[in-house]
């Protein structure tokens, strides 16, 4: 059977460039789409590295990863709100156009929390169902705002993560659809020290959905 091949590119964003990598079925039409987005010192590169977007792609996935605005090779590109604060919802929201994602499973880890949660809580119609592994900007919701949200959670940490790994956890379990995915003996970044675990984890999550 053939294997997913990874492909990249770029789109234009907001009068911007970002780039991206992509990986789909070898031999199927994806049952779903995945966007991945990125911490503060990684890439699209984590997810090709650690074989994310390879692993998506075999599972019948659509897998796209983002280098998000200022990082990776979209450095040329500037972030549309300050480190630490929730970005516009509709930056995402033109990401999902560029790339022409319909609905999709968003994965974001750490930093990308500035703009997934703006996307959440206000287009969670595109949001087929969302992973945040200890984002940052969880505090500045109110519970309430996470209530409203009926999207499908897999809240995501390492139980080395005493920081945001545990703000975030306590702010996320406020989405009422959610299940909690705990990596032991991981840190903050918990996918690259417990990668098996977090692909099995990933991988059952994404098969509910169907």
């Amino acid at each position: 059977m053939a294997a997913p091949q990874v492909t990249e590119g770029t789109i234009p964003v907001d009068g911007q460039t970002l780039f991206y990598r992509q990986a789909v079925p070898a031999q199927q039409a994806p049952a779903l789409s995945v966007l991945l987005l990125h911490g503060i010192r990684f890439s699209s590169d984590t997810w090709l590295n650690l074989q994310t977007l390879v692993k998506l792609a075999d599972a019948g996935y659509r897998a796209v990863a983002i280098d998000l605005p200022g990082l990776g090779r979209s450095k040329e590109a500037t972030a549309p709100a300050p480190v630490g604060q929730p970005a516009p919802a509709g930056f995402l929201k033109a990401v999902f156009e560029a790339l022409q994602l319909d609905r999709a499973v968003v994965i974001s880890p750490s930093l990308s929390g500035m703009y997934s949660l703006p996307f959440l809580f206000q287009h969670s119609h595109l949001v087929q169902a969302y992973v945040p592994v200890a984002p940052i900007c969880t505090e500045k919701f109110p519970a309430t705002q996470y209530a409203s949200v009926k999207t499908p959670a897999l809240i995501v940490y390492g139980d080395q993560d005493t920081q945001l790994g545990e703000v975030s956890l306590n702010n996320l379990r406020n989405l009422p659809n959610h299940r909690v995915l705990v990596l032991k003996g991981a840190g903050h970044a918990c996918y690259l020290d417990k990668p098996d675990e977090w692909h099995r984890g990933l991988l059952d999550f994404l098969k509910s959905l169907d």
